[in-house]
């Protein structure tokens, strides 16, 4: 076996780092260091991507970008011999009612909001609009507890983040846009609704 001491090293290339950042998730605008390294270096970490079967898709407008795995009709010839590297998950119920009123939140910013950057909500409004989808005698603080645990799945995922502490307030991240478009949104929203009518446990895929 090789010693890693003493095998050659590729020269380091500064878009290296945007190519590991977008491994790990989502690249936005603010990030102004590796989001310019991501721009300066556009078509090469396309190329290093496309060699893993991942698409990189750039949304300069909304400023974000992200790595998503190819469609099962858009690998080339021998690609589809690749292993997933990036994988579907189910959020659950209660994550994906989650992302579903905040991504209502961030439509109704946009349509209505015209001063501000950032779309901003506070937690205990969304809390209560979110325990409205749970049976009335579900325990309040167990609901707050499972209720956190969503909120940090979805900040996981790089959906939110955390604004301010007093009072609690997050911003709601613009990818959510790309992740779970308006286009499906209502039918979303319906199938929820029809699960905490029903208190199914489950959620389809955000």
């Amino acid at each position: 076996m090789p010693n890693p001491s003493t095998s050659p090293v590729p020269e380091f290339r500064e878009w290296s780092i945007a190519a590991v950042r977008l491994l790990q998730g989502v690249i936005y605008l603010d990030e102004d260091r590796i989001w310019n390294i991501l721009l300066s270096n556009r078509s090469q970490l396309e190329t290093f991507m496309a060699r893993l079967g991942l698409a990189l898709v750039v949304d300069e407008a909304e400023g974000y970008a992200y790595v998503r795995q190819w469609g099962e009709d858009e690998f080339p010839s021998g690609y589809e011999q690749l292993p997933k590297l990036v994988r579907r998950s189910q959020l659950g119920y209660a994550p994906t009612m989650l992302a579903v009123l905040f991504r209502d939140e961030l439509r109704r910013f946009e349509e209505d909001d015209l001063h501000n950057e950032r779309c901003v909500v506070e937690v205990d409004v969304v809390f209560d609009q979110w325990k409205g989808f749970f049976p009335a005698q579900f325990d309040e603080v167990r609901q707050r507890k499972e209720f956190n645990a969503a909120l940090h799945k979805l900040e996981e995922l790089g959906f939110v983040r955390k604004f301010a502490d007093n009072p609690e307030t997050w911003e709601v991240r613009r990818i959510l846009k790309a992740k779970l478009p308006a286009s499906e949104l209502e039918a979303l929203k319906q199938q929820l609704a029809a699960a905490a009518a029903a208190r199914g446990q489950g959620a389809p895929d955000a």
